[in-house]
C-alpha cells in the first residue's frame, strides 16, 4: 500500500474536468479528494473538515491570468489555519507569482499541465509534514496537560463561587485530599486542575481517570497496572495511573461508582501508599496527591451500606461542594463567552458575540446540566450561525413544557430527554439511572459525554 494511503486534500479549481483528473491520479495512492469550484466552497470545505494538503488553483472567475483571485484565497486560509499546507496550481506560471504565492503561505507550486509523478510526491512530502507538525503539537498539549497547563479556566466572580476560589486558595498548596461534590456537569474536574495547579506538585503530572466507567475486572489493571502474561490479554506490562500520577496528583472521577470489592484495593494505598502490579509480587510505593470527585452523597451510600466509611473518611479531609449553575447566575456571561471565545477558534468562525435576546435566554434557562450544558449549547450554537453573533434561535434552548410532544422530537433528542429525567428522578445517581434506562454504568456514561450533561 501507498505511504500516501489515507491522506485528506482538497482540490480547488474552477473547471470540473480538471477536478475529476486530478482525483484520478491521486486516488490511485490512496488519497481522499474532496473537490471545491468556487472560492465559497473551499471556505466552507475547510470549515467542515480538516484537511492535510490544499491543492489551490490561482486563477478563477474574476480573470484569468493574474492569479490574484487565487492568492486572496491563500492569504485568507493561511489567515485561519496557519499549519494548513496549501500547494498552488496555475497554467500562467511565472518566478513572480510563485514567489508571490510563497510569501503568502504557499507550501509549493506545481504548473499545468502537470507532472504525475511531481504531483503524487508534492502532495505526499506536504501532508507528511502535516502530520508531523500535528502530532508535534498534539503531544506537546499533552505534556501540558500532564503538567496541568493549558486547562479550562475556572471562571467564578459570582457570590456563591467566592467561598470555593477561597477554599481551593487555602487547600490547593497542602497535600491533604480533597472531595470535590456538586451535580453533573458543575465543574468538578476544573476545580481538581485548579487545586494542583496551585500545589507544590504544579510541575508534575495530573493523571485523570473516570474509575465510574471502569469494568470491575479492568479496575485494578488500570489503576495499579499489570505484568506481562498475568491475564490473557495482558501481552506487555502496563503502567497503572498511580504510577503515573507519581509525585504529582491523581484525580479520581465518579469515586461513589466504585465496586464495593475494589474499595478496600483503594483504601490499602491510600493508607500506606504502596501496591502491586496484577500478576506481580513485588510492592511498589508511590507518592501521590488524591483528589476525588461524586455527583453522589457519600453520607448517604455509607448510611447504606455501599461505600467503605474508613474509605469515606479517607478521601474527605478537605470537602468542596460546588453550586449548580442555577445558583450561580452571574458567571453565566463570563462563562458563555469564553465558550464562545473557543469553539469559534476551533471552528475557525466568525461568531464572536451573543445577541441580546440569546444573552437574555441563557440567563432564564434553568441549566439542569450546569456548566457543561452551556458549554455543549454554545459550541452547538457556534456551528449554527450564519454570521457574527450568536442568536436566541442559534441557541436552540427548549422553552415552555419539559418535554415536548415526541413526534415532534428526532431519535436522539428523544434519547437525551429519557436519560436526563432517569438522572432527575434518582437525584444524578448514575448507576440507578443507568438500570432503570436498561443500560450499563459504561454505556450510560458515553451518552452523558455525548449529550454534554
Amino acid at each position: 500500500m501507498s505511504s500516501c494511503s489515507g491522506i485528506r486534500v482538497l482540490l480547488a479549481d474552477d473547471q470540473v474536468a480538471v477536478l475529476e483528473a486530478l482525483r484520478i491520479v491521486l486516488r490511485a495512492d490512496g488519497i481522499q479528494c474532496d473537490t471545491a469550484i468556487s472560492p465559497a466552497a473551499i471556505y466552507k470545505a475547510v470549515e467542515e473538515k480538516e484537511y492535510d494538503v490544499v491543492l489551490l488553483d490561482l486563477n478563477y472567475r474574476r480573470d484569468t491570468t493574474s492569479g490574484d483571485e487565487g492568492l486572496e484565497i491563500l492569504a485568507k486560509l493561511h489567515a485561519r489555519d496557519a499549519t494548513l499546507p496549501v500547494v498552488v496550481m496555475t497554467a500562467f506560471s511565472s518566478i513572480e507569482l510563485a514567489v508571490e504565492a510563497m510569501r503568502r503561505g504557499a507550501r509549493d507550486f506545481i504548473q499545468k499541465p502537470w507532472d504525475n509523478a511531481r504531483l503524487r510526491a508534492t502532495i505526499c512530502a506536504q501532508a507528511e509534514l502535516s502530520r508531523a507538525l500535528r502530532s508535534k503539537q498534539k503531544l506537546e498539549q499533552e505534556n501540558r496537560m500532564l503538567r496541568g497547563e493549558g486547562m479550562p479556566r475556572l471562571i467564578a466572580e459570582s457570590p456563591a463561587m467566592r467561598p470555593i476560589l477561597a477554599m481551593i486558595d487555602r487547600v490547593g498548596p497542602s497535600d491533604a485530599n480533597v472531595l470535590v461534590t456538586g451535580e453533573n456537569g458543575t465543574g468538578k474536574g476544573v476545580v481538581a486542575r485548579a487545586l494542583h495547579a496551585v500545589s507544590r506538585r504544579a510541575n508534575r503530572a495530573m493523571v485523570s481517570v473516570n474509575v465510574g466507567g471502569l469494568s470491575e475486572n479492568l479496575f485494578e489493571s488500570e489503576l495499579f497496572g499489570h505484568v506481562r502474561g498475568a491475564f490473557t490479554d495482558a501481552k506487555s506490562d502496563r503502567i497503572g495511573r498511580f504510577e503515573l500520577a507519581d509525585g504529582g496528583t491523581l484525580f479520581l472521577d465518579e469515586i461513589a461508582n466504585i465496586p464495593a470489592p475494589q474499595q478496600a484495593k483503594l483504601l490499602r494505598v491510600l493508607e500506606s501508599g504502596e501496591f502491586e502490579r496484577v500478576g506481580s509480587s513485588r510492592t511498589k510505593a508511590v507518592d501521590v496527591r488524591l483528589i476525588s470527585a461524586t455527583n453522589a452523597r457519600l453520607e448517604d451510600e455509607v448510611t447504606a451500606g455501599r461505600f467503605r466509611g474508613d474509605l469515606f473518611f479517607r478521601l474527605n479531609t478537605v470537602t468542596i461542594e460546588l453550586p449548580p449553575l442555577r445558583e450561580r447566575r452571574d458567571d453565566i456571561p463570563l462563562l458563555a463567552a469564553y465558550f464562545l471565545e473557543q469553539h469559534a477558534n476551533r471552528y475557525r468562525k466568525v461568531a464572536r458575540a451573543f445577541e441580546n435576546n440569546a444573552m437574555r435566554a441563557l440567563l432564564d434557562y434553568a441549566w439542569p446540566g450546569n456548566v457543561r450544558e452551556l458549554d455543549h449549547v454554545v459550541e452547538r450554537a457556534v456551528l449554527m450561525a450564519s454570521g457574527k453573533t450568536i442568536s436566541r434561535e442559534d441557541l436552540a434552548l427548549r422553552g415552555g413544557s419539559e418535554y415536548p410532544r415526541l413526534d415532534e422530537l428526532s431519535l436522539e433528542e428523544v434519547e437525551y430527554l429519557l436519560v436526563k429525567k432517569a438522572l432527575t428522578k434518582f437525584e444524578g445517581n448514575v448507576s440507578k439511572a443507568a438500570g432503570a434506562l436498561g443500560l450499563s454504568r459504561s454505556a450510560l456514561y458515553r451518552r452523558l459525554q455525548r449529550f454534554g450533561l
